[in-house]
């Protein structure tokens, strides 16, 4: 039996942090405690030292690349990458090569992860134009849920149908989840910058050519659909203040139908940061101005936003340092988005417990993950330990992620993550990751 006993621990769970010990045996949490003794000299001890203990993060959206653009990063560098981020949990996007748009292919990806993720995961099952039949086959208990792009992405994922889209929506009990911006108004602003700059349009253009316009527009229609269907709706990546007022804190999460999520790149950059970052901080939705960050930020702290997510997503830096108009959006951040968010705690921006709220907790109850997201006698030894006071500078050395750069180097963090468990398995400890794939296909209470 794997026995492991987490001493001195400043315990962070549901709105609270207290002293104590835990206990986990096998994969699962079974006792915790002021106090708990080892009761046999079976039992690793992992000493705390009066360190953060919080669930491990659960990372709602990431792009880990597997199948078909593998040269970017693949499910077991990127998940790596994420448990020395203290990301335990992923959810992953369709927009593989090919498509996760059939089960088949969606089964396939699964196959791929038992073999080689390091965290637990499970995968968005993909919605196009003209594949209903295969999305109204998808598991609910097995499956994290169904991704729709209102904006163009990788391959054939644009959903642009109307009485498609409306068809989705109402045939589906599942949880829906959408990347909003319009494409026409992108287009039509695209097409404007093009005339004044011809090939050479900067970088800078990025959030005025994905605008606030293209995301209200798109999120709003998405909106207005469920409520009209009654879909349960979760809206990915919010970038702008305007779409702030589409959401409410006036009722209980576990009774919302329409949940939204905030990424870490919208709550740490802004456009000033396009002159030095570039491409780097090129995202889909744009980082937007200083205005709409702080609305984010207060979006997220009065809980109109539900979750803190990472929208992990690599190119290499060759094709990076490309222009503007050729560089892919996306960019790496499992490995930094948890002490990122304990940079804003430091900043006074956020207590510990609302990171962890909006990390863990939040995520497990949206997609009703089975027994994960919180520290609980019963439930799977999810678990990391934060050093608040151990600083770090991240370099080349020591980004894990396979495209090799981080939009965050050469930055100091004030926080360091010491300890990952997965599953009960202590798989990152000082910098280091273990040999140890111990990721689990996340199950669902459905």
């Amino acid at each position: 039996m794997n026995r492991v006993l987490i001493k001195n621990a400043k315990i962070v769970n549901e709105g609270r942090i207290f002293e104590g010990d835990v206990l986990i045996e096998d994969d699962l949490i079974v006792e915790i405690a002021e106090t708990i003794s080892a009761k046999s000299a079976d039992c690793k001890i992992v000493d705390a030292e009066g360190n953060y203990l919080m669930p491990g993060a659960i990372d709602d959206q990431v792009h880990f690349r597997e199948p078909g653009l593998t040269n970017k990063g693949d499910i077991e560098s990127e998940s790596r990458a994420a448990v020395a981020g203290g990301i335990t949990s992923f959810i992953e996007q369709p927009n593989t090569v090919p498509n996760a748009v059939t089960q088949e292919i969606l089964e396939e990806k699964y196959e791929i992860a038992a073999q080689n993720s390091f965290a637990n995961y499970s995968f968005m099952m993909g919605a196009t134009n003209d594949n209903l039949e295969e999305v109204l086959k998808t598991n609910p208990k097995n499956v994290a849920g169904i991704k729709i792009f209102l904006g163009s992405s990788t391959g054939n994922m644009l959903v642009d149908n109307e009485a498609v889209l409306e068809k989705i929506f109402s045939s589906t009990p599942m949880l829906i989840a959408v990347h909003c911006e319009d494409e026409t108004t992108i287009k039509n602003n695209l097409a404007q910058y093009k005339e004044e700059y011809g090939d050479e349009v900067p970088v800078t253009a990025h959030h005025l050519i994905r605008s606030t316009e293209a995301c209200y527009l798109s999120s709003s229609k998405a909106i207005a659909l469920a409520k009209k269907t009654g879909a349960r709706l979760h809206i990915f990546h919010l970038s702008t203040a305007k779409e702030m007022d589409l959401f409410t804190n006036k009722i209980p999460l576990e009774d919302k139908k329409i949940t939204a999520e905030v990424c870490v790149h919208h709550l740490w950059f802004t456009n000033d940061d396009y002159a030095t970052k570039g491409n780097f901080i090129k995202w889909n939705p744009a980082v937007k101005t200083a205005k709409d960050k702080e609305a984010l930020w207060k979006a997220l702290l009065d809980d109109r936003i539900d979750v803190i997510a990472t929208d992990h997503a690599p190119h290499t830096l060759e094709e990076k340092q490309q222009s503007y108009l050729n560089a892919p959006s996306g960019g790496p951040l499992v490995q930094h988005a948890v002490v990122a968010l304990f940079e804003a705690f430091h900043q006074g921006k956020i207590s510990v417990e609302k990171i962890v709220e909006k990390m863990c907790h939040n995520p497990a109850k949206i997609f009703k993950i089975e027994k994960r997201g919180f520290i609980k006698e019963g439930y799977y030894a999810d678990l990391v330990i934060v050093n608040a006071g151990l600083p770090w500078s991240v370099k080349k050395e020591n980004i894990l992620a396979k495209c090799g750069w981080s939009p965050f180097e050469g930055y100091t963090f004030k926080s360091r993550i010491t300890h990952t468990f997965v599953n009960g398995q202590l798989v990152y400890n000082a910098f280091k990751v273990k040999d140890i794939r111990a990721g689990k296909r996340l199950l669902f209470n459905r």
